[in-house]
């Protein structure tokens, strides 16, 4: 099991690398937010040899719109990782299920050399997921231990902690298997 982390405005562009294997950086949310540490944060992943992915915080409406936005701001590199992050928004709503499946469909129509993989927490995975797409893979967020999901679904990353930053697993043998998966033909 490799280890990781997935960063955003409120940590620093120079994140502890120590015994990562990759990291996931915030890019954007909706239309309008850009993380303004995004270009620091992933070169400084780059600069550690990790494998880069970015998320997108996804909104209800606008899908086609919001994923021009977000790989507008993504850079285009084949090896990335792109993410959906699907759940509550500030303002209590969120993207329908029907909604998060365009949105990963839009993404790897887009950027077809790039894994697109959805994260999402136990809940949403459990009871509002209706058709258990999460494109090439589940990033799946359950506080329990490193590994150890609550879920029966195959997953390829694993947030188990927020403290003092969230904390992450990947399923793969090497650091060297996850780069070749990051890499589809």
């Amino acid at each position: 099991m490799l280890r990781g982390i997935d960063v955003s405005a409120y940590q620093p562009s120079a994140y502890d690398t120590h015994g990562l294997s990759f990291v996931f950086v915030k890019a954007t949310e909706g239309r309008s937010y850009v993380n303004p540490k995004l270009t620091a944060q992933a070169k400084h992943g780059r600069d550690a040899g990790l494998v880069v992915g970015f998320y997108h915080f996804l909104w209800p409406g606008n899908l086609t719109a919001q994923a021009e936005y977000f790989l507008s701001k993504a850079p285009e590199r084949r090896g990335d990782i792109l993410a959906v992050d699907w759940e509550t928004t500030g303002a209590g709503t969120h993207a329908t299920n029907a909604e998060k499946d365009t949105f990963l469909r839009t993404l790897k129509k887009l950027r077809p050399h790039n894994r697109v993989v959805l994260y999402c927490n136990r809940h949403y995975w459990l009871t509002v997921d209706s058709t258990s797409y999460a494109g090439d893979g589940l990033w799946i967020a359950d506080y329990v231990t490193a590994g150890k999901p609550r879920i029966k679904a195959k997953w390829r990353f694993h947030q188990y902690s927020s403290e003092p930053h969230d904390k992450n697993v990947a399923d793969f043998a090497s650091a060297a298997a996850l780069r070749s998966w990051a890499l589809p033909e």
